[in-house]
This record gives C-alpha cells, sequence and structure tokens, in this order.
C-alpha cells in the first residue's frame, strides 16, 4: 500500500460496535474481494471488499474474518484467516502479511492461516444458532458478477443446512453512514490531496491542451501524493462534453471559449474524496458562463445549508429543487407556465438538473446509507447541483465533501478554490 497504515483502534471500534449489533450466539463471516482477471493472464488491480476495511483494515487478498462474540473460548472470539505466504509468492507477488504485521495493522490478536479456516469454522459453528453472512445491497448495484462473498455463501448454506441465516449487510450499512473521527481524518487527507491536483491543473489548463493530459497531470499529483490514485473513473468534460453526466472518454481538445467540468477525486487509505469544478479553458468567464456558474453556486451553498441534523434525502432534495427552479427562471430557462403545466413526478427544472444533490461518502464513493435515515452528525455527503444546457454547449457542476456536525457541517473541500473571479485569478496569474 502507498499509504501510511491507518491506527488499528479504529477497526477495534468497528468491531466492536458491529458485534453489539448481533443477535446472541452469532458467527458473522467475511470474505475479502476477489482479484478480477481481464483476458489471458492479466488481472484488474486489487480492490479490497469495503466491509472488510471496515472492520479489520486488512487490504489483501484471500483473507477471512471470523467474528463469533459470545464464544466460549475468548481467544477464537476474533479470528483473522490470511493466505499463507512463502518464498516463490515473495519472488512473484511480493510481501505478504506476516500473522504479525496484520495483527498490528487490524488489532485482532489471534491470526490463522487459510488452510486452517474450515476446521476452526466447524468448531465455533458447533457451539453456535445464527451465522451473519455478507452481500451487495447498495441500491445502486446492478453487478451481474458472481463474487468470492457470493461463492462462499453458497458453499457455507450447502453444508451448514440448520443454521439460521442473518443479513450482514443492514448492520454495516447503518454503521458506516456514520463516520468516526479517523475516518474523516482518512477523508479529510483524499481531499487535501485533491485540492493539490486542483491547483496543478489551473496552471496546466490553457487553449489546446487534451483532456487526457489534464487527467494525467491529476494522477501525477495524486501518486505522488500517496494516493492510490482516483477514487473513481475520472470526468474531465469540455465544451459540450460537459452535458454528459458520465463522460469519461476524456479524449477531445480544449478549445478557447469552452468550460471545462472535472469530477475527480483522489483515493486514500481506501477512502475516497468526491470534487467536482467547472473552469474557463483560456481562463476568463463569459458573461453568460459566469452568470449560470453563480446560480450553481448559490444552489450548491444553499444546499449545504440544509446537510444538518434531522434533515432526510427525500425531503433535502424536494427543497433543493425548488431553490434550482426559481435560479432557472431567473436565468430563462424555465418559464413560469413550464411549472404551472410540469408533471410532480417529474419537475420542470429536471430538464437542467436531471441528478440528485447529494449523496453518502467514505470507503465507497457512493457510500452505503438508507436514503430514509435522518441526517446524523459525522455522515459525510457530496454536495454537487449542476445546470447542463446542452444548446449552449455549458454544462456547470460544482461539488463538495461535507460533515456534518452537532450544530451543523464542515466542508472537507473548503480550501479548493470555487469563486469564479478566485479561479480565473489563478488561471491567470503567471
Amino acid at each position: 500500500m502507498k499509504y501510511h497504515p491507518i491506527d488499528p483502534n479504529l477497526f477495534i471500534k468497528n468491531r466492536k460496535k458491529f458485534s453489539s449489533r448481533l443477535k446472541p450466539n452469532s458467527v458473522a463471516i467475511l470474505n475479502s474481494s476477489d482479484i478480477m482477471p481481464t483476458t489471458a493472464d492479466g488481472t484488474m488491480p486489487f480492490k479490497q471488499d469495503a466491509n472488510m476495511i471496515y472492520l479489520s483494515g486488512i487490504d489483501q487478498e484471500e483473507t477471512i474474518l471470523l467474528i463469533a462474540p459470545d464464544f466460549p473460548d475468548e481467544s477464537k472470539r476474533e479470528i483473522l484467516f490470511l493466505r499463507k505466504t512463502n518464498e516463490e509468492i515473495a519472488i512473484w507477488e511480493g510481501h505478504k502479511y506476516t500473522k504479525e504485521e496484520a495483527k498490528t495493522a487490524s488489532g485482532i490478536q489471534n491470526i490463522m492461516w487459510l488452510d486452517a479456516f474450515e476446521s476452526t469454522l466447524n468448531t465455533i459453528l458447533a457451539e453456535s444458532e445464527n451465522i451473519y453472512l455478507d452481500s451487495n445491497e447498495h441500491i445502486r448495484n446492478a453487478s451481474v458478477v458472481e463474487t468470492r462473498t457470493d461463492r462462499f455463501t453458497k458453499w457455507c448454506q450447502s453444508v451448514y443446512k440448520l443454521h439460521n441465516y442473518e443479513r450482514m449487510a443492514p448492520i454495516l450499512t447503518d454503521l458506516r453512514c456514520i463516520k468516526e473521527p479517523e475516518e474523516i481524518k482518512q477523508l479529510q487527507h483524499a481531499c487535501d490531496i485533491t485540492e493539490k491536483g486542483f491547483r496543478r491543473i489551473l496552471e496546466f489548463t490553457k487553449p489546446g491542451v487534451w483532456e487526457y493530459e489534464i487527467e494525467a497531470e491529476y494522477i501525477y499529483e495524486f501518486l505522488k501524493n500517496r494516493a492510490t490514485g482516483f477514487g473513481y473513473e475520472p470526468i474531465i468534460a469540455s465544451g459540450a462534453n460537459s452535458c454528459v453526466l458520465h463522460y469519461v472518454e476524456n479524449n477531445k481538445q480544449c478549445q478557447d471559449g469552452d468550460l471545462i467540468l472535472f469530477d475527480v477525486g483522489a483515493e486514500y487509505a481506501n477512502y475516497n474524496a468526491d470534487m467536482t469544478r467547472t473552469i474557463p479553458v483560456n481562463g476568463k468567464f463569459t458573461k453568460r458562463q459566469k452568470d449560470v456558474y453563480n446560480a450553481v453556486l448559490r444552489v450548491k451553498n444553499a444546499a449545504t445549508e440544509m446537510l444538518v441534523p434531522g434533515n432526510s434525502i427525500p425531503e433535502y432534495h424536494k427543497e433543493v429543487g425548488k431553490i434550482m427552479e426559481s435560479e432557472l427562471l431567473a436565468l430563462g430557462l424555465l418559464k413560469k407556465v413550464d411549472i404551472e403545466k410540469q408533471d410532480p413526478n417529474y419537475p420542470a427544472y429536471k430538464k437542467y438538473f436531471m441528478h440528485g444533490t447529494s449523496h453518502h461518502l467514505g470507503i465507497n464513493v457512493h457510500d452505503v446509507a438508507s436514503i430514509y435515515k435522518k441526517f446524523e452528525p459525522n455522515m459525510v455527503f457530496t454536495v454537487e447541483p449542476g445546470i447542463y444546457i446542452r444548446e449552449e454547449g455549458i454544462g456547470i457542476r460544482l461539488e463538495d465533501d461535507i460533515v456534518i456536525t452537532k450544530d451543523g457541517h464542515k466542508n472537507l473541500m473548503k480550501n479548493i478554490p470555487i469563486h469564479a473571479e478566485e479561479i480565473e485569478s489563478l488561471m491567470n496569474q503567471s
């Protein structure tokens, strides 16, 4: 890993919270992610399962975490099973966790090799009633790939047919949306690295550069600062591309007079930043561009003020829509008759602002959480309104990452330039 180790007390706290939610006489079993194949003998870069990171901090393939809080033998209440390394693995793949290193990283005292898993599980399940297994229950999940977790679930249910099975996901979904101070520290660091990347491209961007060249500047700055890389596929969208919400080709030349929209974020220690900024390619907004830009900024600022304890996503998005409606009227993009005749299920403003304003952020960029759960301190949200005028080739989105506090909120991106005049000044200072 490129990142600095996280204090294992975070994972100890997380396991304690998780264990307290289990039914009596239960066992929870969690698997690492697969190493995903490409073609021939190729593989994708390894990306650890978010719940494994949350509960153990172990960032390595072929890992199993077993938690049995009520087991009579205290030494077997938390066990981490690791792939046993050898000289050949070390030569071909590099260093893997030793038992002592895994103990230090996770705070788990009992570390075993994977070849002891089945016999150990059999011993523990002989004294247990409930088995908690994980599954991907994110509301946006559309994957058809069978994961290591899916395969384990099939195996476990075929071997241990008479145990009572429980879902792990609802517990972890509820726990993970409230961040510990150590997690907010990692998110802040990811945001700080993202700031360095953005300031770099403010100096670099000018008419004639290519979108992929800007992408290269970002990744250079991210990796130089120990980030794993981009937290998600970066959007570097100039001109009309800025009106394509998930544009990722990043292969066009940036033209004088166009805007360019960046939706990028660094990943650090498995925690993700998620930033969007929109700048003029030539360093100077036109009047129309600035008018639209400032309208988006006003919506973002108003939406941020609503990220406070007690609100909820459905209510919040409804209120943000009303603010956006007002701004679109002022810009001449909507008329009062459009609003009078609008479909309540698809308000008129959605012609120009068709996505949600906020989502949870954490180990996953679209982090797990119930959209109906009331906002609480230490939840972390993006706030990212946008206006997309396809007929004018103007797409503007602005996004910051916000921690809800007891009395309001804290902006993790408060130091990243966002005001139009500051962006123009920074782009023209040399």
